[in-house]
């Protein structure tokens, strides 16, 4: 499946359940045009995940909100919670691997450390 093109008003309730990816890109950014086929076809291998693109130009607030200085930047959400944050193309197999080791994640351990953090 193709990444979403995610917009302000539907980012939260996209990152509520599940694994979700967000590459914050934008349409003039040399190397998020070279990222978008190594992120499109990471979708199509991996229907398991959910894939979202924000475009910084057109939702200049989201990225703002959630602090986004330098494009690409991969984000990955599971249940609600940012897992995995980095500035940067990754290469397919780092991609890949990444997903793989977000899949294997002890949620209620990520959780609890989560909530300690918060307190």
């Amino acid at each position: 499946m193709a990444p979403t093109a995610l917009s302000d008003a539907m980012f939260k309730e996209q990152i509520k359940t599940g694994i979700v990816l967000v590459d914050f890109w934008a349409p003039w950014c040399g190397p998020c045009r070279a990222f978008a086929p190594i992120f499109e076809k990471a979708a199509g291998e991996n229907p398991d995940v959910a894939f979202g693109k924000v475009n910084t130009e057109e939702e200049a607030d989201l990225a703002i909100e959630y602090g986004i200085q330098a494009i690409p930047t991969l984000m990955a959400f599971r249940d609600g919670l940012l897992v995995f944050e980095q500035a940067g193309a990754l290469p397919g197999h780092a991609l890949q691997k990444l997903i793989d080791q977000i899949k294997s994640l002890d949620m209620d351990k990520v959780r609890s450390e989560a909530h300690a953090a918060a307190s």
